[in-house]
Order: structure tokens, then C-alpha cells, then sequence
């Protein structure tokens, strides 16, 4: 048995069992009274690519110290410790699966010693056949048979928990604050705080990096909404693991008994691409990893209601910004002159089937990321913004009754941004303006990392 590198021996464990709580030294804070001991996990052999939570709870070669009954130290699989001969609910959709895509929902039901007692949707269904923002409904799972209960803008309700030992968190997110999944995660943390059953989340990266924080820090106490529930940075930096440990500690009336079941491999500079896994979009308009990256750019500015067409509906989703009104080539030249970093224009026009301006041709901007590392997408999509008000002010994009309705405010959790923008503040002017906020939030963040470098 080979120990894992302390870059990677970075886990929260809670041992349903026992109670022990276990995570690296350097992650703990001074115990406190009911507040257990830390270990380290241990591992037969590694290898180059990430290795996804859920490959590591299922594989009995992942092991971790524990305390016996004696005193002594005992090595236990996470899979014993967890999960064997327990019925468990599963929080999932079709991007929980492991390295070779199988479901873990088939995972888990074709495992002889665990029971699979539950399936709860989030967005999108629990097969992701389900278009956004569409009514999810209760179900059976045909395949297997398992109970499925709706929670997408629903809270778990103690009947629906009722006879399970543990419920699992098993999603691939895609690090942006307006993406649902992870209220979905808070609502059932929630739900398992108050029947007193324990949650596990089955940890997976952040496809657009997990080294920064960008954008406005949500102000819930104006903005709360479905996609705006916490006050957490746009982009907050934290993989699903991570960002419950903090939702768990800050945020929640009442904690769960939380665990995490770490990645292996991972490090917080990673692209999804660096990782080695196979994707599985998140939804419907994100099939790919840079997708996600793109969501952060644009996918603000698509809710302008109307007024522009952001490849949705095409087949570049939130890769482009376009309009019939717009003149292709001032507006890549007015985005290439501002060298934001990461980023290049090209000319395009199309005409989107669905979505703003279907059935027209639009004309405007395809946005190439060149350089991931180097992006920041909310930062980005802030000059954009400055861009599209310099250019077209008689648009009156960022000002109209149809905008202060849409979701624009909601997914920036703020009004600040748009009115800025409106009233000719420059990106600079504005970057000022939300940088305390965010500066506050790193600082919170930065004691649930469990992956080095902090």
C-alpha cells in the first residue's frame, strides 16, 4: 500500500459508523469538543489521470486509517465504512458515472452489498432528457426499478428519506453560481440535516478551474432567487466537494453529517481537459468541457431578452454574440483591441433555429478561448458588456423594463453590474466596484480547500 502525496491526501471524511470526521492535518482547524481525529486515505497504486469520487468510494484498494474499537489503528476501505450493507438515496444525473461511464446509478444498484433505496432529479431529470427549466415529476426508473423523486425547485420532504442510511451526491457541476445543481445539493444537505441522515458527495472537478474566483459576490438579501441562493462569487473556485464543506459550515440553519469522498490526482490549476476524464454534457447546452467555460462568458448576457443571440439555438452555444442589427466586423475589432486575455473574436453570422432571433440571420462575434488558463469568463463577459453599450447605446441593452424582468440581475445576484454598465462605467471602473466583496469571499473560501495548492 503506497500512501498517497499530501497534494493529494486531502479528503473529509465522516465515518457513518463512528462519527470520526477525518481530513488532512493541514485542513483541520483546533478540535473542538465532538470534533474527531484526522487520517490519512491510502491507496495501492496511482495513476497520471484524476481519479473521480466515485471510482474511489467503489475501490476497495482506497483505504483510510481508523481508530478500533481497541484504540488501535485499523485500515478500512471507504466503500466498508460507508456504504456496505447500507440503503442509500442517490442525488445524480447522467454525468455520474465512472471511468469507463457507467452509470452510478447502475453502479450502485448492481452492487450486491448496498442497496439502492432512492433517485432524486435535480434539473434536467435524472437521465438529463428534460429541457431547462421544465417541470421535473416523480418517476420509477425504468431500468431498475428505483423510486425517483423530483427536487428541482422542490425541497426533499422526510418521506422521501425515509429508510435510507446515506444519501450520495454524484454530479459534475460546472463552477458557475446561476447553475442549479448545486442548490439541488444545498436543498437535500438541508433535508438530510433535519432527518438526521448522513450526505456524501462523491467529489469531481471544476471544468473551468478551481485556482480562481472571479466575478460579483451574490447579494441573496435582494437577488435570491433559484439560481441565486448563497452568497458565493459567481465563479467561486471550489469543486461540489469543497463548495458543500463550505455551504455546510456557513451557510446552512442546521449542518449534516458530511462527507467527502475526494478525487485523486486533481490539482486546482487543472482544465477539464488535463484530467483524463470522459465528459457527458451537463446539459443541453453544454456538450463539451469548453462549453462550461463559455457558459461564464456570455451566458449572462443571453438574458437580454431579445436583444441578442448567443450561439444558442446554433451550434456554437454560448460561444458567440450576435444580433441582426450588429456589424460583425467593428464589433470583433472593438472586442480584439481590449486584449482580454484568453480571448480572440472572429466574424460570424448564422441563423439560430431556436432562441433569440430564430429564424433570422444574426451577425456579431464567435469567441475563441486561446488560452484557458489565462481566462477569467466573468471578468471577460463584464467587457463585453462595456463593449456592447459603447458600440450601441441607443440599444438600450442593459436599461429597459425587459431586462430588469429577465434573469440578468438574478444570475449576477446584483442590479450594481448592469446599472454601471448602462450609465458608461468602463470595465476597470466596475472591477473596483465588486473586488471588496469578492476579496471577502476568498478569504472564507479559502479554509474548505482540500486540494493544494490554496
Amino acid at each position: 500500500m503506497k500512501r498517497i502525496p499530501a497534494i493529494l491526501a486531502c479528503l473529509v471524511l465522516a465515518a457513518l459508523s463512528s462519527g470520526c470526521f477525518f481530513r488532512t492535518a493541514q485542513t483541520v482547524p483546533p478540535p473542538a469538543p465532538g470534533v474527531p481525529q484526522t487520517a490519512q486515505p491510502h491507496l495501492r497504486s496511482t495513476t497520471s489521470h484524476v481519479i473521480a469520487g466515485v471510482d474511489v468510494l467503489l475501490d476497495r484498494d482506497w483505504r483510510t486509517t481508523v481508530r478500533g474499537a481497541d484504540g488501535g489503528q485499523v485500515m478500512i476501505s471507504f466503500f466498508d465504512l460507508l456504504l456496505k450493507g447500507r440503503t442509500v438515496g442517490l442525488l445524480t444525473n447522467p454525468t455520474g458515472v465512472d471511468a469507463k461511464l457507467r452509470s452510478t446509478i447502475d453502479l450502485l444498484h448492481d452492487h450486491p452489498e448496498v442497496r439502492l433505496g432512492a433517485l432524486f432529479a435535480p434539473e434536467h431529470g435524472i437521465r438529463g432528457d428534460i429541457y431547462a427549466g421544465e417541470a421535473v415529476t416523480d418517476d420509477v426508473e425504468p431500468l431498475t426499478g428505483v423510486p425517483v423523486y423530483s427536487i428541482y425547485r422542490r425541497k426533499p420532504t422526510p418521506a422521501m428519506l425515509a429508510g435510507l442510511d446515506a444519501v450520495l451526491y454524484d454530479i459534475q457541476d460546472i463552477g458557475a453560481s446561476s447553475y442549479t445543481y448545486i442548490y439541488a445539493m444545498a436543498d437535500m444537505m438541508a433535508a438530510c440535516a433535519e432527518a438526521g441522515v448522513p450526505f456524501i458527495v462523491l467529489d469531481r472537478p471544476n471544468p473551468i478551474g478551481a485556482d480562481f474566483v472571479d466575478g460579483p459576490v451574490l447579494d441573496t438579501s435582494r437577488f435570491r432567487s433559484g439560481i441565486g441562493q448563497y452568497d458565493i462569487a459567481a465563479l467561486y473556485g471550489m469543486t461540489p466537494g469543497e463548495l458543500a464543506w463550505m455551504l455546510n459550515s456557513e451557510f446552512l440553519a442546521k449542518p449534516c453529517k458530511l462527507s467527502i469522498i475526494p478525487m485523486a490526482n486533481y490539482r486546482r490549476t487543472m482544465r477539464y481537459p488535463d484530467t483524463g476524464l470522459p465528459w457527458v454534457p451537463t446539459s443541453t447546452h453544454i456538450p463539451w468541457p469548453i462549453s462550461a467555460v463559455h457558459y461564464s462568458l456570455t451566458g449572462v448576457l443571453g438574458e437580454t431578452r431579445g436583444g441578442l443571440n448567443i450561439g444558442v439555438g446554433y451550434t456554437l452555444p454560448f460561444e458567440c454574440l450576435t444580433a441582426p442589427w450588429m456589424d460583425r466586423h467593428k464589433l470583433v475589432a472593438a472586442i480584439n483591441a481590449r486584449n482580454i486575455p484568453g480571448l480572440r473574436a472572429r466574424p460570424i453570422s448564422y441563423v439560430p433555429g431556436y432562441g433569440g432571433h430564430a429564424g433570422r440571420t444574426v451577425h456579431g462575434a464567435h469567441l475563441v478561448v486561446t488560452d484557458p488558463l489565462a481566462l477569467r469568463p466573468m471578468t471577460a463577459q463584464i467587457t463585453l458588456m462595456t463593449i456592447l453599450q459603447e458600440l450601441y447605446p441607443e440599444r438600450n441593452l442593459f436599461d429597459n423594463p425587459g431586462i430588469r424582468e429577465s434573469l440578468f440581475d438574478r444570475a449576477l445576484g446584483t442590479d450594481q453590474i448592469r446599472l454601471m454598465v448602462a450609465q458608461g462605467a468602463d470595465a476597470a471602473t466596475i472591477e473596483r466596484a465588486i473586488a471588496p466583496r469578492r476579496e471577502q469571499f476568498k478569504e472564507l473560501r479559502r479554509k474548505y480547500l482540500l486540494y493544494e495548492p490554496r
